[in-house]
């Protein structure tokens, strides 16, 4: 058994409104969905920033100006093979 908590959130009366019209959910449901998505989405979002950051201090990346000059190469490449 999921052991749960109450919070209390305010919205708008459209957003109610449009939430209460969903069908064959609660609005209580909905809204545990809706956060529990958020919560996993930003918290991925969280882990890549710090993944990307320990990268960085670790000398594991490329250079902006690298990048640009194997970008233009490529494009280049592409010109002259027409």
């Amino acid at each position: 058994m999921v052991i749960s908590s109450t919070l209390t959130v305010r919205l708008s009366e459209q957003t109610k409104s449009q939430v209460t019209t969903l069908a064959g959910r609660t609005r209580s449901f909905l809204a545990a969905e809706a956060i529990a998505g958020y919560v996993s989405r930003e918290l991925a979002i969280v882990e890549a920033i710090e993944q990307g950051l320990a990268d960085v201090q670790a000398g594991r990346f490329t250079s902006n100006e690298d990048v640009m000059n194997e970008v233009d190469a490529m494009i280049e490449a592409v010109r002259n093979a027409k």
